[in-house]
């Protein structure tokens, strides 16, 4: 059953290539139905493969599937291969479970849309190449999955590009991602240098035995991460992210999930034989990095008031949560919050877009209000999903984010801390944007086009989807709780890829159960003030909705102001420097050979007197060098 690994990327592959070649005239809906049974043939073979995992012992668990050689060049071979271990199988379970969903809600969510079969194309296309990059068994094949979604995710936030701004975001996106993309190529080049090979396995292998410096694994590392920062949205180049909120919203659903962003931490985690193998201080750079990620980005969500961008925010800040956890060595908390997020998050996203659609295309907060009984499917699993990210116990959201925190305490109090407001702020500004969205008095029936906006549950396709993930997001949590060793099922399984490396906690069960004690409160303090300022409003909302924190901080337009001005004359000047300098030496030599080839020619003329003279001329001079030489 292990060997049917190959079936995973194969049937979304198969889904491109069919709606590239029939998709225009398959038109909608059939279009979708195609895209959507890819993705469900994709989850039943993952769970073919998990079940057939299963059934194998611990130490058996991890086996490559070699289809063909693709590089054989002397000693660089790179071969077409799946690495089927508990870590690849776990990310394609929640990549082809969640996006099946996703895919489903989106029949409904594009309706109408005359390029929706292009949009389905794009959609298993890059479903395609986030299996690749999870599943293939050595870097280069995982960094063409990564360059993949990369491109995709160009496609899909710029859609509807015919709108200046969202060709904008796309290009955004793809810029940024450029320069982690930098960072991840070092560390193969590196790495091949080094070790001479690009299988994991054979890295592995080499790093455990010593045979390479501490400097050189924690450079390796730091590329690695700048790969992560890029793609993981983690600060300075989270930039793109926000942005991302341009294309559709089964797209934002789609890459802020379960797919795309989770790819630098997925990275991260594979590669953890070299992250113990750098220095320490390499591995603390990245937990901070994680930290003042997740509180900057929770900051600013505070203040946002389109209903996207908070969940974009949040979605940043989530994920400097799981980068905390890869700094503090918790691998496995990092993909349970993972996984976690993938549920809640893929819920909050598709609500949102279902409340957008219910209204007519409209995500400014402010004309919100009362949806409540208008909408109660969506509502019901909102509020789930509100609860679950929030860190409510017994919601999935509650274990994942504990377990982080209590691994934050244990390396270093001020990162719980930093982590511990940082939910506080979380259940605050989710608890902001539920209240807005479906409680209190309705405010779109107070603007003069209100008879255009009739609010109204979205079909069946799309709702669905929030109840199959409302579902998971209340249960999720039961794949690692932290009650005894034998509750801890996600930890047991996921041992032969972490090749016993993670950090072990070392804290009393009393400080445990304070730490999670302090937890649930800081989440209560941030539900209720919440409801104290948006509900019932006692606390002036002001407060909070600082121009500030509304603007990120300014950080966004300085970075822009500084790429559209002094970047953009620096850049110029390097481009002239590179048109008159670089260029200009190579053409200038050129043409000095051109020019004394020319004088040179001259003597060449094809005329037997010529090269008479020449010979004779060459024989004087020859005489008169030996008579200078010797004495007689």
């Amino acid at each position: 059953m292990l060997d049917l690994v190959w079936l995973i990327p194969v049937f979304p592959l198969m889904g491109f290539l069919t709606l590239i070649c029939i998709g225009r005239k398959t038109g909608e809906p059939a279009s979708g139905w195609l895209a959507t049974s890819a993705m469900a043939g994709s989850f039943l073979s993952s769970l073919i493969v998990f079940v057939g995992m299963l059934s194998e012992e611990s130490e058996n668990r991890q086996t490559v599937f070699t289809l063909f050689d693709w590089i054989p060049a002397g000693d660089f071979q790179v071969e077409i291969g799946f690495l089927a271990d508990p870590l690849s199988l776990t990310m394609c379970l929640f990549i082809t479970g969640v996006g099946t969903l996703i895919h489903l809600y989106s029949i409904g969510y594009m309706h109408g849309d005359p390029n929706f079969s292009r949009f389905f194309t794009y959609l298993n296309l890059f479903s395609f190449s986030m299996l690749i990059l999870v599943l293939g068994d050595n870097l280069l094949l995982t960094f063409l999955g990564w360059e993949g979604v990369g491109a995709c995710s160009y496609l899909l936030i710029s859609f509807w590009f015919s709108d200046p701004a969202n060709a904008t975001a796309g290009k955004k996106a793809f810029i940024t991602n450029r320069v982690g993309d930098w960072g991840f190529m070092i560390a193969m080049f590196l790495i091949f240098f080094n070790v001479g090979s690009l299988q994991y396995l054979e890295i592995f292998d080499l790093i455990g035995s010593n045979e390479i410096a501490q400097t050189t694994t924690t450079f390796i590392v730091l590329m690695l991460f700048i790969g992560a920062v890029g793609k993981s949205a983690q600060f300075p180049l989270y930039l793109w992210l926000p942005d991302a909120m341009a294309g559709p919203t089964p797209v934002s659903a789609l890459i802020h999930a379960a797919t795309m962003v989770t790819s630098g931490v997925y990275l991260l985690i594979r590669v953890n034989p070299i992250m113990v193998e750098a220095s320490s201080w390499s591995t603390g750079l990245i937990a901070w990095v994680g930290a003042g990620t997740a509180l900057f980005a929770a900051s600013i969500a505070v203040a946002q008031t389109d209903i996207k961008k908070v969940l974009a925010y949040s979605t940043v800040s989530q994920l400097g949560y799981m980068v905390l956890a890869v700094g503090c060595g918790a691998y496995t908390a990092a993909i349970f919050h993972m996984v976690t997020h993938a549920f809640f998050k893929a819920l909050l996203f598709l609500g949102a877009g279902s409340v957008i659609h219910g209204m007519n295309g409209e995500q400014d907060l402010r004309r919100y209000g009362g949806l409540r009984s208008l909408m109660p499917v969506t509502a019901g699993t909102f509020i789930i999903g509100w609860l679950a990210i929030a860190g409510v116990p017994p919601f999935a959201g509650f274990w994942s984010k504990d377990e982080i925190l209590a691994f934050a305490w244990d390396k270093n109090p001020v990162l719980w801390f930093i982590g511990l407001f940082t939910a506080l702020l979380t259940a605050f500004y989710m608890t902001r944007q539920v209240i807005l969205t479906f409680f209190g008095e309705p405010r779109y029936s107070n603007d003069s086009d209100a008879d255009e906006i009739q609010p109204h549950e979205s079909p069946r396709t799309m709702t669905f989807p929030l109840i199959v993930l409302a579902f998971l997001s209340v249960v999720g949590g039961l794949i690692q709780l932290p009650f005894s060793s034998s509750t801890k099922w996600l930890e047991h399984w996921l041992e032969p890829a972490m090749f016993h490396n993670e950090t072990h906690l070392h804290l009393s069960g009393l400080t445990l159960w304070v730490l999670a004690l302090l937890a649930i409160i800081s989440v209560g303090v941030g539900i209720f003030v919440g409801i104290s300022t948006y509900l019932k409003e006692k606390i002036d909302k002001q407060i909070f909705e600082k121009p500030i924190l509304e603007n990120a901080w300014h950080f966004d337009s300085t970075v822009s102001k500084i790429m559209g001005g002094p970047g953009f004359q620096a850049f110029e000047a390097i481009t002239k420097f590179d048109k008159k300098v670089i260029d200009g030496a190579v053409d200038g030599t050129g043409q000095f050979v051109k020019r004394t080839a020319s004088l040179l020619r001259l003597s060449q003329n094809g005329l037997v007197r010529t090269y008479a003279l020449g010979i004779g001329v060459g024989a004087v001079g020859l005489l008169i060098w030996f008579l200078l030489r010797t004495t007689i």
